[in-house]
């Protein structure tokens, strides 16, 4: 079913787009990848043609678009809310948990969603309601989530900041080069003005 239902998602965007835009042919050339995945890869496909499911693959290449949100999400200020957003959920989590879980004080469910974020956890699991889990697995995603977070942001920050050192040597090199023009235009110039006047 969720495979019938994302294929006709996909069908449902093209035909829905074919619809709208103006230039349908530019469309069409501007989104390949979308066609292609949903041409040749519906769920009908016999097992001898299993192989181009495959293709559904692809369909990961249109989260490249959301690179400019990563930028963003990576950023300092992507990392103070993210930190924001765990910390609340820290506490909330923990506080939730020790009401349903009936345990002694807030700081126990507080302790409790340390952990869990943390993925530490010493096997203390909610077990009396369903609430309870629903909180754990919140607490878990959001706590996995600002973790990945925050190690990709220190990545970030150590590639750009060889980026920006092989950025600055080039910039140097160009500049250099750039003098080296200027004084030839200079040089030319001269050489022009003195055969004007003489």
């Amino acid at each position: 079913m969720l495979d019938w239902g994302t294929w006709l998602v996909f069908v449902a965007e093209i035909v829905v787009m074919l619809s709208i835009v103006p230039d349908k042919k530019r469309w069409l050339r501007q989104h390949p990848i979308d066609v292609i995945v949903t041409i040749f890869s519906p769920p009908v496909l016999p097992t001898s043609l299993a192989a181009a499911r495959l293709l559904r693959l692809l369909r990961v290449l249109r989260l490249l678009r959301l690179a400019p949100l990563a930028r963003r999400l990576f950023s300092l200020d992507g990392v103070k809310y993210a930190g924001l957003l765990a910390f609340l959920t820290l506490i909330g989590g923990g506080t939730a948990f020790a009401v349903v879980e009936h345990r002694e004080s807030e700081w126990d469910g507080i302790w409790w969603a340390a952990q869990t974020m943390t993925t530490v956890g010493y096997g203390d699991v909610p077990v009396t309601t369903v609430a309870g889990r629903v909180i754990g697995i919140v607490v878990m995603v959001i706590g996995i989530g600002f973790g990945t977070l925050l190690i990709g942001s220190v990545a970030e920050r150590f590639i750009a900041h060889e980026v920006d050192t092989d950025l600055d040597a080039t910039e140097i090199e160009l500049q250099h080069e750039l003098r080296e023009v200027a004084q030839r235009l200079a040089r030319i110039e001269q050489a022009l003005n003195a055969r004007a006047r003489g």
